[in-house]
């Protein structure tokens, strides 16, 4: 018997969940499954389908993890889609997960590929495999397929289920979760979006489609790297057709060091999954800005942590609605904190600090475990020049999310230097995003921190 899917029932909070689309995580728990059959231990290329409100950065890690076990870049492919309407309207994709199979089949000359889906996205894959006029047509093409964290029903190919150890009422009703008729693993004290991007998921999603562990993490590579990616509009996932991308080297400070940036892109194709750019020519340790310039003359700032190695899977997000709610008060900066890896403020012993200006604004009462915050919003909300900590009426009640009143002083251009640092609960000392203090109401920043601390199994 399938369960009640509760994602759906998020889905439909219309226009305030639209608000925190751009920065959800990997998003909310559906209901579907898997069974399985013979097949051969060979390297097929592998397709990843990412959950409500998410996109195919969600699997950035995992992608270069595969690419250090010997994958080439092309066989490894992230779908996006447009989750908001995927559970009404299965018709589009559907179609994209045909088009993606079918050039992953061209490029790397394989009959079938290998497919995994996280959350909403194994609810996606189970009406394709199971539901669909052409499921028997698209069974044919999927080898091996593993379901993350999402629905318990087998779609009749070899399965793997994969389900978080921590399970909070957000992504499950019941925390014993079991497909009948798949290989069920549970990953020890992790929350819903770690599973789908630790080391150690990797570990038996590797296992299961190669017959053998991985011999490798993350393998750091030297000097020149690649990047590529795409700009998107969430939580539609569309590709932000007018803006310009541009890639800026940064110093320790945050400060840009080129007169002009490396790479700048016109994004013009505006389909659901376009927005591609790059790759780009970069360097390995490297800090980077990646800005949004859009036509209206408003910018939206990303920074990331320095790259380990070549990376295909970047997205750069967009969202009108949240860039219109964060930025209403003048002469204020702020951010918003991205991991692909829960907050956790009230574990003693396992909690994250994560610091804007040296205060830890993931608190017990702002970061439970429960609520896995993938997304934190320090913003001047309140439009008073006080931090208050107190939660942001509107984003800070959303699963996934987490708001608080932080007042740092803003300018334009800026004029000082902004601190955002995370010491992570699974170790590697405390790492440090110096930013400039754009104000907010023409600005918007994004932090994106690593969802790995080592290199290493």
């Amino acid at each position: 018997m399938s369960r009640i899917r509760p994602w759906k029932r998020h889905a439909d909070q219309g226009a305030a969940r639209l608000l925190v689309a751009a920065m959800a995580a990997g998003a909310l728990l559906l209901a579907a499954a898997p069974v399985a059959h013979a097949s051969t231990f060979e390297r097929r290329p592998v397709l990843f389908v990412h959950g409500f409100e998410s996109a195919g950065s969600n699997f950035a890690s995992q992608a270069m993890r595969f690419e250090s076990n010997g994958y080439p870049p092309s066989w490894v492919d992230e779908l996006d889609y447009n989750s908001t309407r995927a559970t009404s309207d299965q018709s589009e994709v559907e179609k994209q997960i045909e088009e993606a199979i079918a050039a992953l089949k061209k490029r790397t000359g394989k009959s079938q590929v290998d497919v995994i889906g996280h959350s909403e996205g194994t609810s996606v894959m189970y009406h394709y495999l199971a539901e669909s006029a052409k499921a028997a047509e698209h069974k044919a093409s999927v080898a091996r397929y593993v379901n993350v964290d999402g629905q318990e029903e087998n779609p009749g190919v070899p399965t793997l289920a994969l389900w978080a150890g921590r399970c909070g009422d957000i992504t499950c009703s019941n925390p014993e979760r079991h497909m009948e008729g798949a290989e069920n693993v549970t990953i020890p004290n992790q929350t819903h979006v770690q599973t789908s991007t630790s080391s150690q998921s990797f570990q038996q999603i590797y296992k299961f489609f190669r017959g053998t562990l991985p011999g490798h993490d993350i393998v750091p590579q030297k000097d020149k790297i690649q990047l590529a990616g795409k700009a998107l509009e969430f939580p539609q996932n569309s590709g932000l057709a007018g803006d310009t991308v541009q890639i800026w080297p940064l110093n320790f400070e945050g400060a840009r060091t080129t007169p002009k940036p490396i790479a700048s892109i016109a994004i013009t194709d505006g389909s659901t999954a376009g927005g591609a750019w790059g790759p780009v020519s970069a360097k390995a340790g490297q800090r980077y800005e990646f800005t949004i310039l859009k036509p209206d003359g408003k910018t939206v700032h990303v920074y990331m942590e320095p790259f380990v190695r070549s990376d295909y899977a970047i997205r750069l997000l967009g969202s009108i609605p949240i860039e219109a709610y964060t930025g209403k008060s003048p002469l204020s900066s702020g951010a918003v904190m991205i991991r692909y890896k829960e907050y956790w403020g009230n574990e003693p012993g396992q909690n994250d600090e994560l610091l804007v200006n040296g205060l830890n604004v993931c608190t017990a009462a702002l970061c439970p475990w429960e609520k896995e915050v993938n997304a934190f919003f320090a913003f001047n909300w309140e439009g008073r020049p006080e931090t208050t900590l107190n939660e942001d009426p509107v984003l800070s009640k959303l699963p996934f999310i987490q708001a608080a009143q932080v007042y740092v002083p803003g300018s334009e251009p800026p004029n000082a230097t902004v601190s955002y640092q995370l010491n992570s609960r699974g170790g590697g000392g405390v790492r440090t995003l110096n930013v400039p203090n754009w104000e907010g109401v023409t600005n918007q920043a994004e932090i994106f921190w690593n969802d790995f601390e080592s290199l290493n199994f």
